[in-house]
Order: C-alpha cells, then sequence, then structure tokens
C-alpha cells in the first residue's frame, strides 16, 4: 500500500532521515520534560498559594482541576491540529502559550487570575504535549535510532512527576510558591527558540481534511465530563448527584462521539487508530498503568511528609530512586531490547516488576524503615515502568498514517491524562474509607494517644489502597501480554511514517484490520 495515500501531492513523503533529528529530540525532550513536572510541581506549593491569595478550601482544587480539565478535554483536538497546521508550529505555539500562561500564574494577585492561568497552561500543554510525541513518530524512522529516541522519551515521561516532586520542593522551600511558575518560562523558551531553528519536519505528514468541528465539540466535552467526576468523586463522594451525573453525561456525550466518528468522512479520530488491537492494547494497560503510579505519588508524599516528618525538599530527594530505576529501565532495558524482542516481552515483565515493588510498599507502617523498604520498592517500580513505557510509547504511534499522527500521539496522552484523574480519585476514596474505618474499630486503643491512631489510620488506608494499585498494575501486565500481538521490528525502517498494513509486512505478523 502506497506511504503517500490521501496526501496531497506536493506533500509527497520524504523518507530521508532529518540530519538535525538529535538535536530536535533534544528539545523535544525538555518541553516534554516541562509538561509532565508540571503535573506534580505545583502541588508542593498549592498550600503556600492557597495562604497567599486567600484561596478557600473548597477551592483550592480548582488550582489542580482546572488544569486537568482543559488539558484532558482538549487533547484530541489539540492532536488534531498538529495534523492539521504542522507539527512544529503547533509545537512552537503551544511553548510560547505555555510560558504566557506560566508568567500569568507565576504574577496572580488573586485566585481567579490563577484559576485563569492553570487553565491556559492546560489549553497550551494540550496543543503541545501531542505535537511533542508525534515530531517524534515522523522524525524517527530508523529501528535502532527510534528505540533510543523513544527510550529518552519514555525516560522523562514516567520519571518527569518525580522531578517535578524535588523541584516543586526546592522552589517552594527556598524561594516562594511563584518560581513554581515562573521555573516553566527559561523551559519553553529554550525549547521553542531550539524547534524553530532545528526541527524540519517531513513533508508529506500533515492532514488537510476539514475539521471536524462536531467531534471536536463532543470529545472535548465527554473527556471534560469524565475528568470531572472523577475529580468530584474524590472530595464530594461517587454517590453526589453532580458526580453521578458527569458520568451519565460523559458516557452519552464519548458513546455519540464514536458514532459520528465512524460516519464522517473527515473524523476528529479515524477509529482505524484506536481498533487496532496493537495500540488499543497499549492505550489500555498504560492508562492503567498511570492509575496505579498517581496513587503512588499521593501516597507516598504524603507519607514522608506527615508520617516520617520529611521537609518538601526531603521528600523530592526521596523519589531520587524511582527517577534513576525510570531512566534506566527505559533507556538500558526498555530501548536495548525493543528491537530484539515482541513489545509485549517488555511490557508486561515491565508492569510485573513494578507491582511487585508496589507489593513491598503494602507493609508501610509509621516506623517503616526507607532504606529497608521505601527504597527497593521504588527502585523496582521505577525499573518496571521505564521498562514498560519505553515500547508502549514508541508502538502507540508505530503502524499509523503520517496523517494520524497527532491524533494518535494524543490518545497516548487522553490514557495517561484521565488514568491520573481515575488513579488520584479512585484511590485516594478507597484510602479514606479505610481510614475511617480504622478510626472507627480502634477508637477505644486510640483513646491513650489519637495522633498515633490518627497516624496509624492514615498509613493503614495508604496500604489499602496501594493494594488495589498492586491488582491494577498486574492487570495491566495481562492486557499487555494478550492484546498485544505484534512482533519486534524486522527491519531497519519502523516508521511513524507507515501505515498499518505496512507494519504488517514489516512484522510479518496479522494486524487486527480496521
Amino acid at each position: 500500500m502506497s506511504k503517500t495515500v490521501g496526501l496531497d501531492k506536493k506533500d509527497q513523503l520524504s523518507l530521508a532521515p532529518d540530519p538535525s533529528r538529535w538535536k530536535a529530540l533534544a528539545f523535544i525532550a525538555l518541553a516534554q520534560l516541562m509538561v509532565v513536572l508540571d503535573a506534580t510541581i505545583v502541588n508542593i506549593a498549592l498550600p503556600s498559594a492557597q495562604h497567599a491569595l486567600h484561596i478557600s478550601d473548597a477551592n483550592k482544587q480548582w488550582v489542580i482541576t482546572a488544569y486537568a480539565l482543559a488539558f484532558g478535554g482538549l487533547l484530541l483536538f489539540g492532536g488534531r491540529i498538529a495534523d492539521l497546521w504542522g507539527r512544529k508550529r503547533t509545537f512552537v505555539v503551544g511553548l510560547l502559550g505555555f510560558a504566557a500562561a506560566s508568567a500569568l500564574g507565576g504574577a496572580a494577585t488573586g485566585e481567579a487570575m490563577l484559576l485563569g492561568s492553570r487553565a491556559l497552561q492546560g489549553a497550551f500543554g494540550a496543543l503541545l504535549a501531542p505535537a511533542a510525541l508525534s515530531l517524534l513518530a515522523v522524525m524517527f524512522t530508523d529501528a535502532k535510532e527510534r528505540a533510543k529516541a523513544f527510550g529518552i522519551y519514555g525516560a522523562i515521561a514516567g520519571g518527569g512527576g518525580a522531578v517535578g516532586l524535588i523541584l516543586g520542593g526546592f522552589l517552594t522551600e527556598y524561594l516562594n510558591w511563584r518560581w513554581t511558575f515562573f521555573v516553566n518560562i527559561p523551559f519553553a523558551i529554550v525549547a521553542a527558540l531550539g524547534a524553530y531553528l532545528v526541527i524540519r519536519e517531513p513533508s508529506g505528514t500533515r492532514n488537510r481534511s476539514p475539521l471536524d468541528v462536531p467531534g471536536v465539540i463532543l470529545s472535548t466535552t465527554g473527556l471534560v465530563a469524565l475528568v470531572y467526576g472523577f475529580t468530584r468523586a474524590e472530595s464530594a463522594g461517587w454517590s453526589d448527584a453532580l458526580t453521578v451525573s458527569m458520568f451519565v453525561a460523559s458516557a452519552v456525550l464519548l458513546a455519540a462521539f464514536v458514532t459520528i466518528e465512524a460516519k464522517v468522512r473527515h473524523p476528529l479520530l479515524p477509529l482505524r487508530v484506536v481498533t487496532n488491537r496493537n495500540r488499543g492494547g497499549v492505550y489500555l494497560s498504560l492508562g492503567l498503568a498511570v492509575i496505579a503510579m498517581f496513587g503512588l505519588f499521593l501516597f507516598l508524599t504524603y507519607y514522608l511528609q506527615v508520617v516520617k516528618g520529611f521537609s518538601p525538599v526531603k521528600t523530592g530527594f526521596a523519589f531520587l530512586p524511582m527517577i534513576a530505576g525510570m531512566i534506566t529501565g527505559s533507556t538500558q532495558i526498555g530501548a536495548r531490547l525493543m528491537t530484539r524482542v515482541p513489545p509485549r516481552l517488555l511490557m508486561a515483565p515491565g508492569f510485573l516488576t513494578a507491582a511487585v515493588g508496589m507489593l513491598l510498599l503494602t507493609q508501610l507502617d509509621i516506623d517503616t524503615s526507607y532504606a529497608g523498604v521505601i527504597l527497593p520498592a521504588q527502585i523496582l517500580l521505577g525499573l518496571g515502568m521505564g521498562t514498560a513505557f519505553m515500547p508502549a510509547m514508541s508502538l502507540a504511534t508505530i503502524g499509523v498514517e503520517p496523517r494520524d499522527a497527532g491524533v494518535a500521539s494524543a490518545m497516548v496522552n487522553t490514557s495517561q491524562q484521565v488514568g491520573g484523574a481515575i488513579g488520584t480519585a479512585l484511590l485516594n476514596t478507597i484510602a479514606a474509607s479505610a481510614t475511617t474505618a480504622y478510626v472507627t474499630g480502634h477508637m477505644a486503643l486510640g483513646a491513650g494517644n489519637p495522633e498515633l491512631l490518627k497516624l496509624q489510620a492514615m498509613v493503614h488506608g495508604f496500604t489499602a489502597a496501594i493494594w488495589w494499585a498492586v491488582g491494577i498494575l498486574a492487570v495491566a501486565a495481562v492486557i499487555a501480554a494478550t492484546l498485544i500481538n505484534t512482533g519486534c521490528p524486522g527491519g531497519s525502517s519502523v516508521s511513524g511514517l507507515g501505515t498499518d498494513e505496512d507494519i504488517e509486512d514489516e512484522v510479518r505478523i496479522p494486524v487486527v484490520a480496521h
């Protein structure tokens, strides 16, 4: 099947590798790091920002929620814009917009200004993130080079959140909360300038079809309702009328979106992108893994600060073993083996290794040793997730038609964003319920030392939720092992520029037809 299918004559594909692709990777990686760490860096600064701007307890969650709603809701639209405008242009615009929104947040004089800046950050992040991943997909076509590039990208995608905890703790403790916003500006400017100068997007990779406006509206409102439903469930409960209404509305809107996408001539999300067995397996298993990981970040941060008395900076550095594990797993295990073994033989064992690390954390109690339990657990989690993330990121864009690279990349980010929202709400709710039950059952024993009972109940809640995270990672491993059936890349080119049919020929293994 011709690789130029569906493209304008003037956009004939150029398969020659870009001589500046490794320089481009540095700036793409920098931008990805900024987006990922921003998801956690503000969390540590939130108490200080709340006090300084007199934000009520009821509204403080919106500092996180405003970003999540805009980012999660607009990702598919952002991916389609990248396909339409060109990924380089979308990437640069997203970076500059993110920098401007960050400056607005750092200079905020009140609650409304801060919340508005967070929503803008999310909107420009939804442009930036799919463009970054799809640029890698269309620039790195050699199998070995692609493995190295996605190894670096996967390490950043997995470890950036922990880096955000370190940086957020340092900036909050030694400067002030405003620098958790201002720090994005140099990241964004350097990445935008570098991208403008060195990125040369391959020709013939745009999708110039008319924009699917009904698809944009339905997908955006459906995803916003879904993310908000999970976010609200964390504070208001799963039986809250508005929470239930959001889930119902999301189901109706997303069902209508799928129906329309199956019928329109130029869909926002061509169903061939998600109905492919291998990519569907990646999106599902990756989303489940992120559910477990986001819950871990939340619980371990509270455990170290509240139970063990760590400072914000010390807490951030306590996550370094996980970051080191992710980098090692992604660049030294995943990247080296990706061209030699099928992806499922990296992803499934990777998720299981992470599950073993999570299993160690179910043994937490008030006086648990960091070196004896938390350190080895983090190393296993990092190695496992780094090994699994790298082939997942690459496989999610292998075989898509170049005109679909943006929306395929957006689906990776969507599965992560929705997974993060679900993980924070679901696991936090489980932990809160277990904590309450523990207090109720041990009230008499804790009468002499209520503070000790409070800490014991908190840790019990954390371990109860972590058991669920272990199960979720095990399910992710099963999905990766059963749904993902493609072989290892067999030739010198594993293109994000080829179609699904091309990849079938490449790896000589059947891929589910669209």
